[in-house]
């Protein structure tokens, strides 16, 4: 009886003391948007489509056409400008959001001594990564939400509730116009995920989280230089940013297409699962 007391009571003092998983993510959450930096890059997607709508109002749709057809109809549909947005937001500036945060969540506090203090909690490695994955998709829904909100209020202060006109030269109901900022929101949201879970994997293996940034973002880069060349057609499907600047507008067409926007989700949900494997293998069997 004494052995067997004696073996269950580790077990039970460490469920005790265990803290619970939500209050954990709410904490990751809450110290994610105290950083500095994460609200001046949010600050920053928020104000950038009112910046787009009133530059067009004022250049005039003429000038915004060529290679920009969301653009083009941004002078008259409220629709256009977030999707616009996106496509132009996410080249860069959402990804720095993200990639920020991925390499903060683990490159960051090693680099300052606050990760030993998760593992003291005690907080099995495991459900660290769980936390911080957590924070990731927060900071990529936040952004993703915010340029679609702010984007679709200029809109609409720009253009009204009338209508929504489409490529095609249809013109959407409200409602069908808000399902389709909201079907945006996610897919771009899961596309951010993916930067994320590639910044994680590579935040396991340094304490320099300005390293994390540069090398996805340089990947981003690169990524998109090769998706340039024909003669690389045959890397084209593997490259995590093929189809970013594609996809939003098929989502301004009746009815919407939905190869481009399926074959990113699939591409972007692979790059999530081996990178955050890549993130958990490293960070059960790492030392430090």
């Amino acid at each position: 009886m004494t052995a067997i007391a004696w073996d269950e009571t580790p077990e039970v003092t460490d469920r005790r003391h265990r803290a619970p998983l939500s209050r954990l993510v709410l904490a990751e959450v809450r110290w994610i948007f105290r950083r500095p930096r994460t609200l001046v890059v949010l600050a920053l997607l928020a104000i950038f489509p009112p910046i787009i709508g009133i530059s067009i109002v004022l250049a005039g749709p003429g000038e915004a056409s060529g290679e920009a057809p969301l653009f083009v109809a941004a002078a008259t549909s409220a629709l256009s400008i977030p999707l616009g947005s996106f496509m132009m937001l996410m080249s860069l500036f959402l990804p720095l959001a993200v990639a920020m945060a991925g390499a903060d969540a683990i490159a960051g506090e090693q680099s300052v001594g606050a990760l030993r203090g998760w593992l003291v909690a005690p907080v099995s490695r495991g459900r660290l990564l769980a936390v911080k994955v957590f924070g990731v998709l927060a900071v990529a829904l936040v952004a993703a939400g915010l340029v679609a909100l702010t984007g679709l209020t200029t809109g609409l202060i720009l253009n009204g509730m009338d209508g929504i006109i489409t490529l095609s030269g249809t013109t959407l109901g409200f409602a069908d116009g808000l399902g389709r900022i909201g079907l945006a929101v996610a897919w771009v949201t899961l596309q951010l995920l993916a930067v994320g879970a590639v910044a994680l994997a590579i935040s396991t293996t340094t304490e320099h989280p300005m390293l994390v940034v540069a090398l996805v973002l340089g990947g981003l880069i690169v990524s998109q230089v090769l998706s340039v060349f024909d003669s690389l057609s045959w890397l084209h499907p593997f490259l995590l940013p093929e189809g970013w600047v594609a996809a939003m507008p098929q989502l301004m067409r009746d009815p919407v297409s939905l190869d481009l926007l399926g074959e990113g989700a699939l591409r972007a949900a692979c790059y999530v699962v081996i990178g955050l494997s890549l993130a958990y293998a490293r960070i059960v069997t790492r030392d430090g």
